[in-house]
C-alpha cells in the first residue's frame, strides 16, 4: 500500500504526504519484528483451568506485540504428564525452547516445580524475566 503524494483535489500535498508514510513505516516495522516470549504458568492441579489461563496469557502475549511459545499447551496433546520420563522429556524440550526466546514472562501467584526449574534457567542465562497477575498486570519482585 503506497501513500497519495496528492490529496483528494488533486493538488500535491507534502505535508500530508510525509506524515502518512511516516505512520505507515511505523507500522509496517511492528510488524516486521516480534520477540518470542516463553509463557510460564502451572500445568499441574486443574489442568483444564490451567491451559484455559495459559491460553489467555498467549493471547496477552500476542496482545502485547510478542510472540508466544507455551509447550504446556502443546506437549500434552501427545505426551502424559502423569509419566515421570514423558514429563522429564518434556521439562527438557521446554528447557531448549526457552533457551530460543528472548524474555520469560511468569504468570500468577503460584509456582510450580516446573515452573521454579524454568525461572531459575532464564536467571542462569540472564535472560529477562517479567511478572505477571493472574489478570495480566505487571508486577515488580
Amino acid at each position: 500500500m503506497g501513500v497519495n503524494k496528492f490529496n483528494s483535489e488533486g493538488y500535491y500535498d507534502p505535508t500530508a504526504y510525509e506524515a502518512l508514510t511516516k505512520i505507515v513505516n511505523e507500522a509496517r516495522q511492528k510488524r516486521s519484528f516480534r520477540p518470542i516470549v516463553y509463557v510460564c504458568s502451572p500445568l499441574s492441579g486443574d489442568v483444564a483451568a490451567n491451559q484455559e489461563r495459559a491460553r489467555r496469557y498467549c493471547r496477552f502475549v500476542v496482545d502485547s506485540g510478542c510472540i508466544p511459545i507455551a509447550p504446556h499447551l502443546f506437549f500434552p496433546q501427545f505426551m502424559d504428564d502423569r509419566k515421570a520420563d514423558e514429563r522429564d522429556l518434556a521439562l527438557f524440550m521446554d528447557i531448549v525452547l526457552l533457551s530460543k526466546c528472548a524474555e520469560l514472562w511468569v504468570f500468577g501467584e503460584t509456582i510450580s516445580k516446573g515452573m521454579s526449574i524454568e525461572i531459575e534457567r532464564a536467571k542462569r542465562k540472564c535472560q529477562p524475566i517479567r511478572y505477571f497477575t493472574d489478570e495480566c498486570k505487571e508486577v515488580t519482585r
